[in-house]
C-alpha cells in the first residue's frame, strides 16, 4: 500500500490519521459526557462520586488533546496531498453536502478539544491532564471570562462535532449499502478499489463558505455571552466598613486547596474586619479583631459551585463565616488568637502575621493551614490524594487609622 495519496486513492498515511483520529474522538466523547452527568450528580450531593468524575474528566481533557494534535496533523498531510475525486461528484447537490459535512468536521476536530483545553488554562482545579505540559497555555490568561466563552464554544462546538461525524457514517454507510460503490472501502486498509472517480467533481468553495458562515455563528454565539458581561476595568472595591479605630481600605482574603494534587486557588469578595489595635510593647494584648465572612463570594475556579455544597461549607444553611480573637504581640511580630466559626463548628486558630505602620497606615499580611476536617468540610471525601486535608489561608489588607470608635 503505498504511504501518499493518488487522485484515485487514499495512502496508507491519511488512513492511519483518519482511524486513530476517529478512535481518539469516540473515546473522549462518551467519557465527557459520562463525567458531566456525573459532575451534575456531585452538584446535587452524591460528592462520593467526585474521584471518579475526576478520573473521568481527566481522561476525556488528556485524550482530547491527544485528539487535537492528531487531527492537526491529519490536516497538514491533507493539505499536501492530492485529494481522491468523489465517485458521485456528479450529484451536485449531494456532493455539495458531503463537502460542507467534512469542512464542519474539520472545524470540529480542531475547535472542539482546542476550546476545552483553552477552558483548562483559564480555569483551576478538578481534573488535571495527564501531559507533561499543558495545564496552561500561552497567552491564556486565569480568567473567567475567557474560561465560560471557551466552555460555551467547547459546548457548542461538541455538539457540532457529534452531528457531523453522525452524518459522515450515515453518508458512508449509504455510499456501501445503497450505492454500492467503493467510498467506503477506499479508506480501509489493504482494500481493493476498482471504481475510479467521477469526470464531474464539485468545487470547494461553496462548501468551505458554507462550514466557515456556520462556525462564525457558532463561535460568535458561545463568545457572546461572556463578552456581554465585560464591564469597564474598576479599582478595588474597599471592604466594607465595621466599627473600630482601624479601617481596611483594601485587602485580600485568600485560600488554596489542593485536589488531585494540583493546587486550586480562590478568594472571598465579600468580607468586614472589624479592628481594634494600639501597638504597645508594654502589653500582651494590643488589640482584637472580629472578621465576618459572605460564603457565597467565595471563587474557586472550576470547582466554586460544588465548595457551595452541603457537604462542604453547606453556604445555603451556613451563610457566614466568623473569625474574633485578641491581637496578641509576639517576638517576631503578633497573632491573632481566637476562634473561627465555619459550618457551626468553632475552632480555635491562631493566625501569625506581620504588620508595617507606617504614619496612620498599617499593611497587615499572614498565612497559615487549616485542617479542612476541623470543620466539617468535605466529610465524604475521606482520601487525601482527592482532596487534601490542609487549605492554606493567606490574608493581605492595608487598613486606616480612624480613631476611636464612638
Amino acid at each position: 500500500m503505498p504511504r501518499t495519496n493518488t487522485a484515485e486513492t487514499y495512502g496508507s498515511v491519511t488512513k492511519t490519521f483518519h482511524w486513530l483520529t476517529a478512535f481518539l474522538i469516540l473515546s473522549a466523547i462518551p467519557l465527557g459526557l459520562i463525567a458531566t452527568d456525573l459532575a451534575h450528580r456531585i452538584a446535587a450531593g452524591e460528592t462520593a462520586l467526585i474521584a471518579q468524575t475526576t478520573l473521568l474528566f481527566s481522561l476525556h481533557k488528556t485524550i482530547g488533546i491527544a485528539a487535537f494534535l492528531t487531527a492537526l496533523g491529519r490536516i497538514i498531510w491533507a493539505l499536501m496531498q492530492p485529494r481522491p475525486g468523489l465517485l458521485n461528484g456528479a450529484r451536485k447537490a449531494e456532493a455539495t453536502l458531503a463537502g460542507i459535512v467534512h469542512w464542519l468536521l474539520y472545524g470540529a476536530m480542531l475547535i472542539t478539544p482546542l476550546s476545552g483545553w483553552v477552558h483548562h488554562a483559564a480555569t483551576t482545579g478538578f481534573a488535571p491532564i495527564w501531559w507533561p505540559l499543558g495545564q496552561t497555555l500561552p497567552f491564556v490568561p486565569q480568567s473567567t471570562l475567557v474560561a465560560d466563552a471557551a466552555d460555551a464554544i467547547h459546548f457548542l462546538s461538541s455538539r457540532v462535532l457529534i452531528v457531523a461525524i453522525l452524518l459522515h457514517v450515515a453518508g458512508a454507510l449509504k455510499h456501501h449499502m445503497v450505492d454500492r460503490d467503493d467510498t467506503l472501502r477506499r479508506m480501509l486498509p489493504r482494500a481493493i478499489v476498482r471504481q475510479s472517480p467521477s469526470t464531474t467533481q464539485p468545487g470547494h468553495a461553496l462548501p468551505l463558505l458554507a462550514a466557515s458562515l456556520i462556525w462564525v455563528g457558532i463561535i460568535s454565539a458561545g463568545a457572546a455571552p461572556a463578552l456581554m458581561s465585560v464591564t469597564a476595568p474598576a479599582s478595588p472595591a474597599p471592604v466594607a466598613a465595621a466599627p473600630g479605630d482601624w479601617q481596611v481600605r483594601q485587602g485580600t482574603l485568600a485560600l488554596t486547596i489542593r485536589q488531585m494534587g494540583s493546587p486550586v486557588q480562590g478568594e472571598f469578595t465579600d468580607w468586614t474586619a472589624q479592628i481594634s489595635f494600639a501597638d504597645d510593647p508594654s502589653q500582651q494584648v494590643n488589640g482584637r479583631v472580629r472578621v465576618k465572612v459572605t460564603i457565597a463570594s467565595l471563587s474557586l475556579g472550576s470547582v466554586t459551585g460544588q465548595a457551595m455544597g452541603g457537604d462542604f461549607f453547606d453556604e445555603a444553611t451556613h451563610p457566614r463565616a466568623v473569625f474574633e480573637g485578641d491581637i496578641l504581640r509576639r517576638d517576631a511580630g503578633f497573632v491573632a488568637d481566637g476562634t473561627l466559626t465555619i459550618k457551626g463548628n468553632a475552632v480555635p486558630v491562631a493566625l501569625p502575621f506581620d504588620l508595617v505602620l507606617s504614619d496612620e497606615q498599617a499593611q497587615m499580611t499572614g498565612t497559615l493551614t487549616l485542617d479542612r476536617r476541623d470543620f466539617g468540610i468535605g466529610g465524604s471525601v475521606t482520601e487525601e490524594g482527592t482532596l487534601a486535608y490542609g487549605v492554606d489561608i493567606a490574608v493581605n489588607l492595608t487598613a486606616q487609622r480612624m480613631g476611636p470608635a464612638d
